[in-house]
C-alpha cells in the first residue's frame, strides 16, 4: 500500500490523488499508476485501469494477471471492479473505502459475486486512514 500512496502522490495537480500498483506473483513491481481522467481528458484513465493495462504488457501472459496482486488507495468503483476480474487477478488491497462509489464492498460487490467465475482475495482498510487524507486534503483544496 505505501507503493500505491506514492503512486498516488504523483497524480496530476487536477486529479484525485489515487494510486495503484500491480504485483507479480513473486511480489515484484510489474506497474504503477495514478489518476489521470483529467490530465489525459479520458474517463477510463483511473489508476487501477492504467496500472493494469501495463501490467499485462509487462507481464508476459497477455492479458491475464493470474497470481498478481492490486494495491490501490482507495476501493475500486464498478468499471475498476469489473477491469479487475476480467484480468484474473488473484487478491486486492484497497486502502480507504468508498461509501459512495464502492463496488468492492461498499455499494456493491462486484468482485466477489457468486456468479462470477473468477473471485479474487479482497482486503480493504489497508492504511485507511492515510488512504483517505489524501483524498479529503484534495477536495478541501478545491473548496
Amino acid at each position: 500500500m505505501r507503493a500505491a500512496l506514492e503512486a498516488a502522490r504523483a497524480a496530476p495537480a487536477a486529479d484525485v490523488p489515487i494510486g495503484a500498483v500491480v504485483f507479480g506473483p513473486d511480489g515484484a513491481e510489474l506497474a504503477r499508476a495514478s489518476n489521470r481522467r483529467e490530465a489525459d481528458a479520458d474517463p477510463t484513465a483511473h489508476a487501477e485501469i492504467l496500472a493494469l493495462r501495463a501490467a499485462a504488457r509487462a507481464h508476459g501472459d497477455g492479458w491475464r494477471l493470474e497470481g498478481c496482486t492490486l494495491a490501490v488507495t482507495v476501493e475500486p468503483c464498478a468499471m475498476c471492479a469489473g477491469a479487475i476480474g476480467l484480468a484474473r487477478v488473484s487478491a486486492v488491497v484497497f486502502g480507504a473505502f468508498e461509501p459512495k462509489t464502492g463496488a468492492v464492498g461498499s455499494q456493491w460487490d462486484l468482485l466477489r459475486d457468486q456468479r462470477l467465475l473468477h473471485r479474487p482475495e479482497v482486503r480493504g482498510g489497508v492504511l485507511e486512514s492515510e488512504c483517505a487524507a489524501l483524498v479529503a486534503e484534495f477536495f478541501a483544496r478545491r473548496r
